[in-house]
This record gives C-alpha cells, sequence and structure tokens, in this order.
C-alpha cells in the first residue's frame, strides 16, 4: 500500500539496505566511538590522534595542507588546535616566508603523546583487520575511490 507520500515503505526499506552514504556515516561513527574510547586514557579522541599525527612531518605543514588531509575545513581546525595548544602539544607559529600564514608544529610533547597512543593504535587496528577478515585493504581502497 502507497502511503500518502506517494512511495511504499517498501522503499524506504530498500534506500535503508543500499544507501552507501548512510552505510558510510553509520560505520564511520562505530569506528569514531571505538578509538575515542580507546584513546581515553591519553585525553585524546580519535579526531585529536588524527590532527596530531598529520603534524608528524619533517616541517611544521602550513594549515591547508592539514585541513585537506584531514578533510575538514580550515576554521573546524582552527578550533581542534585549541585545546591541543593548551595542553602544550601543538604550537601555531608564522609561516617563515609568509607572515600572513601559519604553520603547525607538532611539539616534543605532542611527539611523546603520539609515541604511547601508537601501541593502542596498531592493536585496535589488528582487532578491526581481524574483524575485517583481511578485507581492510580493499575498504580502504573502495573509499579512497570515492574522494
Amino acid at each position: 500500500m502507497a502511503s500518502e507520500q506517494g512511495f511504499s515503505h517498501q522503499t524506504t526499506l530498500r534506500v535503508k539496505d543500499a544507501c552507501l552514504c548512510l552505510h558510510v556515516q553509520r560505520a564511520a561513527r562505530a569506528l569514531a566511538r571505538r578509538f575515542d574510547e580507546v584513546f581515553r586514557p591519553f585525553d585524546l579522541t580519535n579526531q585529536q590522534f588524527s590532527l596530531l599525527m598529520s603534524l608528524n612531518r619533517p616541517e611544521p605543514p602550513p594549515m591547508g595542507p592539514v585541513a585537506e588531509v584531514l578533510a575538514i575545513d580550515r576554521t573546524t581546525l582552527t578550533a581542534a588546535l585549541k585545546p591541543l595548544e593548551r595542553r602544550g602539544l601543538v604550537k601555531v607559529l608564522p609561516h617563515p616566508q609568509d607572515g600572513r600564514s601559519r604553520v603547525l608544529k607538532l611539539t616534543a610533547k605532542g611527539r611523546e603523546l603520539l609515541r604511547r597512543a601508537m601501541p593502542v593504535w596498531e592493536s585496535t587496528h589488528a582487532e578491526l583487520d581481524e574483524k575485517l577478515q583481511g578485507e581492510a585493504e580493499n575498504l580502504r581502497r573502495a573509499l579512497n575511490a570515492l574522494l
């Protein structure tokens, strides 16, 4: 029987079962919760871990490329940096060649926190790889194909 909107509940069920966006969002939220939990002893969220890791480079990167790697806008990046900066994990410095721009430097304290959190990241990923029965790399490739 058709609903008042002119399409059936079966359509809704089909979209629920087939929608890539819904499935990716649900999986992303589940993964984020899992990593938030394992990083809690370090007083880190999964987003903060990824942000700190994105700064682990030979030279402090400008904000633009970091925002791009994390798929966030600069305003969101600026807000995400503030608590890390207050904790002494990151420094926001003037760009050496362009004083109007900023570069992001991972501090020694930030590197040490990443060093301590890394075994937890590795063990959690090993659990996920096992759960995905060897399909983790295929999943990464498929997700990257959507970018």
